[in-house]
């Protein structure tokens, strides 16, 4: 039964909560990050260099094996067009996270540097009463 009562102690701790919400929001950042590489920023950029799709890029070692219409064995090919295509994903994502992190980092500085709004008349009456009793009591 202490294995059971450690694990439980060890799932709902706010640290592994946390993770598994930052887990499951990656994968959807990750989603919305690789349709915006491949839908938006790849076409244009495969319009500007002469029509080229990365993912077609490769250098085949070795054709198919094809008898009668059928393959017998496939190409051996180094796709370096797929591994552009991974690299550029990457900058993508780790550029969008750095600014993610860049612009909630100077919304914690702005929130920091903010100065305490001024005391109104009904706190400045508390605190001095506060004082006082706290004078009173320390006699």
């Amino acid at each position: 039964m202490g294995f059971l009562v450690e694990f439980k102690k060890f799932a709902v701790k706010g640290n592994v909560i946390d993770l598994a919400v930052g887990v499951v929001i990656g994968a959807a950042f990750g989603g919305i990050t690789k349709s915006l590489v491949d839908d938006v920023i790849m076409p244009p950029l495969g319009l500007l260099i002469s029509h080229v799709d990365f993912s077609a890029l490769k250098i085949v070692l070795k054709d198919a094996v094809i008898e009668n219409g059928k393959e017998l064995a496939p190409a051996v090919s180094i796709n370096y067009g797929l591994f552009l295509q991974s690299v550029v994903n990457f900058f993508i994502i780790a550029f969008a996270i750095f600014l993610l992190v860049r612009t909630i980092n100077r919304l914690r500085e702005k929130e920091a540097a903010a100065p305490a709004p001024p005391a109104n008349k009904e706190e400045v009456l508390l605190t001095e009463i506060r004082d006082i009793l706290k004078n009173q009591n320390s006699r």
